[in-house]
């Protein structure tokens, strides 16, 4: 019983590693830039068809398509960023939600009428495959590669955000715009940056996602409820919270799933209603 307690443990913390990468991005635009962008999941349907081309189409290697994800998912965000996300900047949230749903609907089509509806498989490298044994007991080799690039990405953007002059820049900007362009800060530069890096972070975790949950034009709505889950728990903006929140949801749905099947994914709601109850602003949000 142990061992497979370890074994779900193993499993639920990976695939809460997964929703941490395709999260955190929208954390930081939505608690540093008060821009609700529904559309963020869209962005990670965008890295990962962007890797399935790089690598099923032209032959580019996985460790090489994971940048490429990053990179065309950022760049999107930029073009749309400048040419109507900034537009709608401190406009009602509604606003905001309307279009930006209205952007997941056209990238869901378009990813159909070019990729069609079915499942897009990729091949990762022989050492990413298979599983290692403890105790008897097998853990994926995958699961723990993509556990070890999240906790990287923490562990960077903490850094960045906390001891960079880029960080400064950002928290500076948020606390009070007006003050910042006074100081010579660039204010819609920072909010470009930081916005294509939360979507680049987010096609990233499509790419990683394809060997986890596959993809299909359906990404972009299916995995934005647990995104959105994430993001109230841990925190807006808080990076540690998305990465506590995102670990505790994970291990919550697996281990749901797995010892009560019949409840489904009752217990990552439960826990949602729960905490957010107790810390309506989030584990690590702002009271």
């Amino acid at each position: 019983m142990i061992a497979q307690f370890a074994v779900v443990l193993f499993d639920g913390f990976a695939f809460g590693m997964l929703l941490f990468v395709l999260s955190v991005g929208l954390s930081v635009t939505l608690g540093l830039m008060n821009f609700t962008n529904l559309a963020h999941c869209a962005f990670g349907m965008v890295g990962g068809y962007a890797t399935v081309v790089a690598m099923n189409w032209i032959g580019i290697p996985f460790l090489l398509g994971l940048p490429i994800a990053f990179i065309a998912a950022a760049a999107i965000s930029v073009v749309l960023e400048r040419t109507i996300f900034r537009l709608l900047y401190g406009a009602a949230e509604l606003s905001q939600v309307l279009l930006t749903i209205g952007i997941v609907f056209m990238a869901s089509a378009s990813a159909a009428y070019l990729f069609g509806t079915a499942q897009q498989p990729i091949q990762i490298p022989t050492w990413l495959r298979g599983s290692f044994e403890i105790a008897g007991q097998n853990f994926g080799i995958y699961r723990m590669f993509l556990s070890i690039v999240a906790i990287v990405i923490a562990g960077l953007l903490i850094f960045g955000l906390e001891h960079t002059r880029f960080g400064a820049r950002v928290r500076a900007a948020v606390d009070n715009q007006r003050v910042a362009q006074g100081l010579g800060i660039n204010v819609d530069a920072v909010f470009a940056v930081t916005f294509a890096l939360g979507c680049g972070l987010a096609g990233l975790g499509g790419a990683l996602a394809i060997e986890i949950v596959g993809l299909d034009p359906s990404f972009g709505f299916h995995y934005l409820i647990y995104v959105l889950i994430v993001v109230a728990v841990g925190g807006l903006g808080s990076i540690a919270g998305s990465f506590v929140a995102a670990a505790m949801l994970g291990i919550a749905d697996v281990a749901g799933k797995y010892f009560v099947p019949e409840l489904g994914s009752f217990l990552i709601y439960f826990l949602l209603v729960a905490i957010l109850f107790v810390r309506p602003n989030g584990i690590f949000g702002r009271r």
